[in-house]
């Protein structure tokens, strides 16, 4: 890849007219910090640790939201979000570099669908304002909660309390602070991305602002309909070049699908990535 291309980005982030998209690749280097252990971030490693370790059958075996569905099906809703909790709100993990290189320059707006509470450690020094993606409720129409952080702890504002100067946290696919809510099962993820699609799950000043953007996917995989479908929605309104797209081995599926939509792959993982940053 051309240092031509690196630097295009790079400005981009700086001037921030890209946005940085967070996939579970960004937490690669993420362990324990009792047993030294992976943190499960992606879809297989997630229904392995759901199960105690234990494959699922193939079909669910496919796509965490499946087997999510199937363990809300058999022990119900709240045994899904205590294990996220547990898993990312309960333990503590080591930080990933890709956070770390976050910090040095706080992007002004990013997108994590992770559901770990790494993105709000790196601005737990800064005020902010976090959106917080929800399913499946009967109290709004609205698939989301707004927070503002003063510094010290996080209180649920309206859209017509949010500050424009601060920095933006989009959890699309929820966290377990300052409230556990996340986009989980298949559940959630049919009532989510439909009121995604209606436009009930961006808040309108985020609407605003997102305009013309470009995007940075780091860690991303776009190999399964439910990410691609989220994807999409919230790159909605974006410049006719979306941007780019981290990936070292893409898939023939991948590469159509980027093409489709005005992604432009690149031929990094998220390490050899923050090797160039350095």
């Amino acid at each position: 890849m051309s240092s031509a291309v690196l630097n295009e980005i790079f400005e981009g982030l700086y001037n921030k007219s890209v946005v940085p998209y967070l996939g579970s690749g960004v937490l690669f280097d993420v362990t324990n910090k009792v047993t030294g252990v992976a943190m499960p971030a992606d879809s297989n490693s997630l229904i392995l640790a759901m199960n105690n370790g234990n494959p699922m059958a193939p079909k669910l075996m496919y796509e965490f939201p499946r087997a999510a569905m199937n363990q809300e099906l058999k022990k119900g809703r709240n045994f899904v979000n205590q294990f996220l909790t547990k898993l990312y709100g309960d333990t503590e993990w080591s930080r990933a570099a890709l956070h770390e290189w976050l910090a040095e320059w706080k992007p002004s707006y990013i997108v994590d669908i992770n559901r770990d509470t790494q993105l709000q450690s790196t601005y737990a020094d800064e005020d902010h304002t976090l959106i917080v993606g929800v399913a499946r409720i009967s109290a709004t129409q609205f698939r989301y909660k707004l927070y503002q952080y003063d510094g010290s702890a996080y209180f649920e504002i309206t859209q017509e309390q949010v500050d424009p100067r601060l920095p933006i946290l989009f959890k699309p696919m929820g966290t377990p602070i300052p409230e556990a809510n996340y986009i989980a099962s298949d559940a959630d993820y049919v009532d989510y991305i439909t009121e995604l699609m209606g436009g009930f799950a961006i808040p309108d000043f985020l609407k605003e602002y997102r305009k013309d953007k470009q995007y940075l996917l780091i860690g991303v995989p776009l190999n399964r309909d439910s990410e691609r479908m989220v994807m999409s929605d919230i790159l909605y309104g974006s410049a006719e070049k979306k941007g780019w797209v981290l990936n070292k081995n893409p898939t023939d599926k991948e590469i159509r699908y980027c093409k489709k939509i005005g992604l432009e792959i690149l031929d990094l993982d998220v390490a050899e990535f923050l090797e160039a940053v350095k």
